[in-house]
């Protein structure tokens, strides 16, 4: 056999498929600069190229195809080439029929029982928990599959063992991936069984307690990292290594390497490269988030005068000119230094989350980040209630966000805006006022997210709550969510109040249906707000 990679980083499905890795490239970067010999693959847009050809669709549909599928089967290639073009963002109406297109398409997916369901954000496995250890060993195992296992099988598997590695490492962040994770790592154990497999990424950091109190190996894993890979990976890549279980970097990087990752590859009007200034979050002052107890990763700021160069770098390296900067928070120190930078930045644009910090309702900052790129700011209001912000303790106030609101609106800066409802302790009147401020502010609010809460387990805020998630019949620790007859009633209360006050309301009404359709802030970014 040719000689291979030493290693070979992994991508499972299923996410959205809108843009590169950035994972993935980061960890890329760091091993090519250590002198490992390193590739990256992502397999789930690839999954995604693959499960969408017209064939394989036709082969799958029914006997009696309905209307819409029959449709959407039909325009799956314009449909797809629309959502990789700027014209994608011409019409918005073209847009919406685009997308549910390929999400009908990817409908006749169900699996082998008929309990699968794939859109173009979202898995689920109606037969199968990805909290359960027994279903993910089953998976891994080959006693169950998903509706990937064709893919894995006919097109990455031959892929992988074409490449040779010695090991690959499965960076699993999000629940989604875990039951096709675990189906594919098992498939790799069958057909590769001489090669190191590692598992890493958020998702598994946030199990930590559980397995480690368990001392869970996870079959067919030869070892988890916990938190950042850099230095695990480098670690095993270079030398035999033991334990099972890894702790996670001290050495954080932030120049990513997209070889291999080709920004148009993606479903996106243009290509959008993701980078980050921080990792970690800042503030760390949230009760209802895990990362303020136990965080994922350490807090780190890459030096704040550096962010602009690796911006311009990346712009030139891989002829991008839109970037996503995935930060829980770009610190204020970065926003200033990218605001110095305007004219070198001109001609690119960015966007990314804040925090409503004072700062940003000073005009003048606002305008030099406007002049830098800036093109839209996510912004976590969570409530209109003070006392809501103060219970969760997120540090901010309803005055200062309604101020950086008005400034950034002022400017031309578009805002995505994220809020909560079902929120203990919160009440009737407290998501009145949330409702007020959003009518009051709507022409400063560009995008809205409206959510219920899911409580996680290991917040502060979940404390003397009982941490465990039913699935069926199983207790299994590892669920991320508070659950339990409370925890429903107040779910509900607070869907209740969406559908029946809350998108009542003309004004926010009208902001929730100019959101794009599955891909949100993805592709908010190209869409410009309506005026008046």
């Amino acid at each position: 056999m040719a000689e291979g990679v030493s290693v070979l980083l992994l991508q499972p499905p299923a996410i959205k498929p809108a843009g590169p890795p950035l994972g993935l490239a980061v960890l890329l970067g760091y091993l090519r600069r250590q002198g490992i010999e390193a590739q990256a693959l992502d397999a789930n847009v690839a999954a995604y190229r693959y499960l969408l050809q017209p064939e394989r669709l036709v082969a799958m549909a029914p006997a009696k195809v309905n209307t819409s599928l029959r449709r959407a089967i039909k325009n799956l290639a314009r449909s797809w080439a629309l959502l990789t073009s700027p014209a994608a963002c011409r019409s918005f109406a073209r847009y919406q029929s685009a997308v549910q297109h390929l999400n009908t398409a990817l409908g006749v997916y169900r699996g082998v029982d008929g309990d699968e369901r794939l859109t173009l954000g979202d898995y689920r496995h109606g037969g199968r928990s990805e909290f359960s250890p027994h279903n993910l060993q089953q998976l891994a195992a080959g006693e169950a599959s998903t509706l990937f296992s064709a893919y894995f099988a006919e097109e990455l598997l031959p892929a992988v063992a074409a490449r040779n590695p010695r090991l690959i490492a499965l960076s699993i962040n999000y629940r989604h991936q875990l039951l096709p994770a675990f189906e594919l790592a098992g498939m790799l154990r069958r057909a590769l069984p001489g090669v190191i497999l590692v598992a890493g990424g958020g998702m598994l950091t946030s199990w930590r307690e559980e397995l480690e109190k368990a001392s869970d190996a996870l079959l067919p894993f030869d070892h988890l990292v916990f938190g950042p890979g850099e230095e695990a990976l480098l670690r095993l890549a270079n030398e035999e290594v033991g334990e099972f279980f890894l702790e996670g970097s001290t050495c954080l990087s932030f120049e990513p390497d997209f070889s291999g990752l080709a920004p148009d590859d993606y479903l996106s009007p243009e290509p959008v490269l993701p980078l980050t200034a921080s990792r970690g979050c800042y503030w760390k002052g949230c009760l209802f988030c895990p990362e303020a107890v136990a965080p994922t990763h350490p807090y780190r700021s890459c030096a704040p005068a550096e962010v602009p160069d690796l911006l311009l770098a990346l712009a030139q390296q891989w002829q991008v000119r839109h970037f996503h900067f995935t930060d829980n928070a770009l610190p204020v120190p970065v926003l200033k230094a990218l605001a110095a930078r305007r004219e070198d930045l001109a001609g690119l644009s960015w966007y990314g989350f804040v925090r409503f910090e004072a700062a940003l309702a000073e005009s003048k900052l606002v305008d030099q980040l406007a002049a830098a790129g800036c093109r839209m700011l996510q912004l976590g209001l969570e409530s209109g209630s003070q006392s809501v912000l103060d219970h969760l303790g997120k540090g901010t106030s309803v005055t200062t966000a309604a101020a950086v609101l008005s400034t950034l609106h002022q400017t031309g800066i578009a805002t995505y805006v994220y809020v909560m409802f079902g929120i203990p302790d919160e009440t009737e009147e407290d998501r009145r006022a949330t409702l007020r401020f959003l009518e009051e502010h709507a022409d400063a609010i560009g995008y809205l997210n409206l959510a219920i809460m899911n409580l996680p387990h290991q917040s502060e805020l979940a404390a003397g709550r009982t941490p465990t998630v039913e699935t069926g019949g199983e207790k299994a620790p590892r669920g991320l969510y508070l659950t339990g007859a409370a925890e429903q009633q107040r779910r509900s209360d607070a869907r209740r109040f969406i559908q029946q006050e809350l998108l009542a309301s003309p004004a926010i009404r009208t902001i929730v249906n100019r959101t794009p359709p599955l891909f949100t802030s993805d592709h908010a970014f190209f869409f410009d707000k309506p005026k008046g």
